[in-house]
């Protein structure tokens, strides 16, 4: 009989054959690398995964400590905690570090890691701030309720009367001369949802994030230390404030944007209070873009200036991702926020199968590899990290030998199969649960599900009826 072949897994990057035991043990991708003040086992690394385990009050639940005990059992050089939110407010199942109270169930994580691993794996938190994002109203709900009516609009409108008269006006149009008369941020919100940006300096809150943001973050570091982790990777990437401070699309004009200089100024400023808090012999580096992707956003090189900006500061790494930006985003349905890793610039953050091109494979390597040649033309030795579509020894080892980054990481392919880099190691490589990288996870994260992944979530699932799972009962929440 045949024996019946996946054809997903034809369209994933071709091994010739894996490493034997000895190989890997040779293999720069096994080596020790230092990051800061500390030394890495090896040049392997997880990044943040956000994985929605955490309870609506952003407290570590079993399920967060058994997903990050999972992957430590694999012994990756780093793993990255998922985005970690600097303050203390409403912000779903996502993890927390804007209160004490947080301390403690992160000191879980933290343990648990060191213990799965014996003591092999680093381990780091992510932090993020964010700015407010609504879901998209219904439309006359919106202009009944939510549309300010100022004098531009009545103006525009040629209409003087009652607020009352004017709404109900407004209900009776068409979204094409809707579109002709309010504002385009007014258009946004009735079709997208309300967003803040970092340039609506009219909002005071907003005017304020300089003088704010550093001791946020620096509180939440030193929260972080106390709980027992061995750093902290300051989250200057995708959609976020601190990417949008860096990015071409910030014109403020007080100093924290325009130019590179001004647009990298609370950035610096941020690491600085993190580093005088947490001091030097501990690890703070940051994830940041090497492309915006979107229209108007920064380029590689605006990266490489911000990496050269980030090294000469004293930042122990630098982690290089792509996109996953709003500005490109799908539009969301009505009762949803929009997601920014809907459109070209989310693409290319996490390339699939489907991407079309030289496909998903490596695809953001030469991005972080003009990041590190720029940090080295000024004389430092930060270690750089890459990412996106890396599921392969041979991958992770020709980046190395090519000096294109110094840590090669992989969220996906770990997601698959935790158990990936020790296999690998013991020369056991053709027994890898391969990522099909069809974001399946991501999906899943989109509808802000528990995460899981499509090769095991069913995987043996009748026969262990004692396995964690999620929801709804249809998927595991550990990997077999």
């Amino acid at each position: 009989m045949t024996e019946r072949v996946d054809k997903r897994l034809l369209k994933l990057l071709p091994v010739e054959r894996w490493p034997t035991r000895e190989e890997a043990a040779r293999a720069r991708w096994f080596s020790p690398v230092r990051i800061g003040p500390i030394e890495a086992r090896d040049r392997t690394w997880v990044p943040a995964m956000v994985p929605w385990r955490a309870t609506d009050d952003g407290l570590v639940t079993d399920n967060v400590v058994d997903w990050y005990r999972r992957f430590a059992v694999g012994k990756p050089g780093v793993i990255v905690v998922e985005a970690t939110g600097i303050r203390d407010v409403p912000s779903g199942p996502l993890l927390r570090a804007g209160h004490d109270r947080y301390v403690e169930g992160l000191a879980r994580v933290a343990r648990a890691v060191h213990e799965a691993s014996g003591g092999a794996t680093r381990v780091f938190v992510q932090l993020i701030d964010f700015l407010a994002i609504k879901r998209r109203p219904v439309r006359d709900k919106f202009l009944e309720r939510f549309l300010v009516i100022d004098d531009a609009l009545r103006a525009r409108l040629g209409m003087d009367g009652a607020e009352e008269v004017i709404r109900r006006h407004l209900v009776s149009m068409t979204d094409d001369a809707l579109a002709r008369c309010l504002a385009p941020r007014d258009v946004e919100s009735m079709m997208r949802g309300y967003r803040e940006r970092v340039t609506d300096v009219d909002l005071p809150h907003v005017r304020e994030l300089p003088q704010v943001l550093p001791r946020l973050f620096a509180d939440a570091a030193a929260r972080v230390r106390a709980a027992g982790f061995d750093g902290v990777e300051l989250h200057y990437a995708h959609a976020y404030t601190m990417s949008s401070f860096l990015s071409r699309l910030n014109t403020r004009a007080d100093g924290y944007g325009g130019d590179l200089a001004g647009r990298a100024r609370l950035p610096l400023e941020v690491f600085a209070a993190v580093r005088a808090r947490v001091g030097a012999d501990w690890v703070v580096g940051a994830r940041f873009l090497g492309d915006d992707v979107v229209e108007g956003g920064s380029r590689n090189e605006d990266a490489c200036f911000f990496g050269q900006a980030f090294a000469r500061a004293g930042m122990d790494f630098l982690s290089v991702s792509k996109g996953g930006r709003f500005e490109d985003a799908k539009q969301p349905k009505v009762g949803e926020a929009a997601y920014p890793y809907t459109g070209p610039s989310g693409y290319e953050c996490m390339p699939t199968v489907h991407i079309g091109g030289s496909g998903p494979f490596s695809r953001n390597v030469p991005l972080a590899a003009a990041v590190r040649s720029g940090v080295r033309a000024v004389g430092c030795q930060t270690p750089v990290v890459t990412a996106g579509g890396i599921a392969t020894f041979e991958q992770a080892e020709s980046i190395l030998a090519a000096e294109q980054a110094d840590i090669v990481a992989s969220a996906r392919q770990a997601l698959a199969d935790p158990d990936w880099l020790e296999k690998v190691r013991a020369g056991q490589g053709e027994t890898v649960r391969r990522c099909l990288f069809t974001n399946y996870c991501e999906a899943l994260d989109q509808a802000h599900k528990e995460v899981t992944c499509q090769r095991w979530d069913r995987e043996a699932l009748a026969s262990v009826p004692d396995a964690q799972r999620s929801k709804d009962g249809k998927r595991r929440l550990v990997a077999p």
